[in-house]
């Protein structure tokens, strides 16, 4: 046990020394520019919740790339969020022509989206997303197109769906994020022909690591495994809780892959550069962490009624007592 806190203790230090200090020279944007790709007519919390938690814990600006119906809708839960309703035709032929086979979402969508991707730092796929065949297409064109640009990428929910139909399209993608719970984790491992059995801790560390593995490198953050095991968190399994851990873990993202940092070791006395520790399992490790204590924190408050609203709101506070360089 102790040695697993000096671990984390290490790992939590690194996060810290990546976050950009707040400051009156910088200028907006500096602090993280981050896109969410999602959000359709049933669903328009998940991508909300993803933006606004991103800028929550300090983002400058949010992108929200959603379908024509959700816009308006996610527009009205925060003017601090930039929509654009990219995905369109798609939408209307499901209603109309349910029966025919539909073409790729609206012809213009990858190119008007293209004109954003290289200003973001770092995008989620997935939240709220749906699985409609052609703007599935698309957003695999978009993954495509993040990839060439390097940029970090956190794959969640319909997200995953994707990869389990296509897994070679984030193979070997290092910059590259899966965050699956336990059902999306053993539908990826079944795709990729890899044993999900284990009930014990050990024995599903294994196979996450495989699985990492047999994708080429990708990061795996498995909910309930992979996960700051020392937190409490929340008895409290209210929906939108994960959305909040890919959005503020696209911005860590970007800040570990922006700051190359050392920390000191106590024990061993001596400096350790922080680039041995990949990037993406810092950030992973403290979206985490960030995550479980604001779900323990508004726990305390709310009980039984506590929704991701609540958990949104504690950001500023855990992410203060938490990350801030003293």
């Amino acid at each position: 046990l102790a040695a697993m806190q000096e671990e984390d203790e290490l790992v939590l230090e690194a996060a810290r020394k990546a976050i950009p200090k707040l400051s009156f020279e910088q200028h907006k944007g500096q602090a993280g520019r981050i896109g969410v790709v999602g959000g359709s007519e049933e669903y328009t919390g998940a991508p909300y919740f993803a933006a606004i938690s991103a800028m929550k814990a300090g983002a400058d600006l949010a992108h929200v790339f959603c379908t024509k119906s959700a816009s308006p809708v996610i527009k009205s839960y925060s003017p601090e969020l930039i929509v654009h309703p990219l995905f369109k035709i798609a939408q209307y032929l499901i209603k109309t022509l349910p029966l025919i086979s539909y073409p790729r979402d609206a012809p213009k969508a990858l190119d008007l989206i293209n004109e954003w991707l290289p200003r973001l730092h770092a995008v989620v796929i997935g939240p709220g997303l749906g699985r409609v065949d052609s703007i599935l297409s698309t957003v695999k064109d978009i993954i495509l197109a993040l990839k060439q640009n390097e940029t970090p990428v956190v794959i969640d929910a319909d997200g995953l769906f994707l990869i389990t139909k296509e897994p070679s399209i984030i193979h070997g993608y290092t910059r590259g994020i899966l965050t699956p719970n336990i059902i999306e984790f053993r539908r990826l491992s079944k795709a990729l022909n890899l044993p999900c059995t284990s009930e014990d801790l050990s024995g599903s560390i294994t196979e996450t690591i495989a699985l990492s593995q047999a994708l080429g490198g990708v990061t795996i953050v498995r909910k309930g495994i992979i996960a700051t095991m020392n937190e409490a968190g929340s008895p409290r399994r209210c929906g939108g809780q994960g959305d909040l851990l890919s959005g503020v873990m696209a911005l860590f993202s970007f800040w570990t892959h922006n700051r190359c940092c050392k920390i000191y070791n106590s024990f061993s006395l001596k400096w350790i550069d922080a680039g041995a520790v990949p990037p993406t399992l810092l950030a992973g490790y403290a979206a985490c962490l960030l995550t479980k204590r604001c779900a323990a924190q508004a726990y305390r408050k709310s009980g039984r009624s506590t929704t991701t609203t609540d958990l949104v709101a504690e950001i500023n506070s855990v992410f203060s007592n938490t990350f801030e360089q003293k």
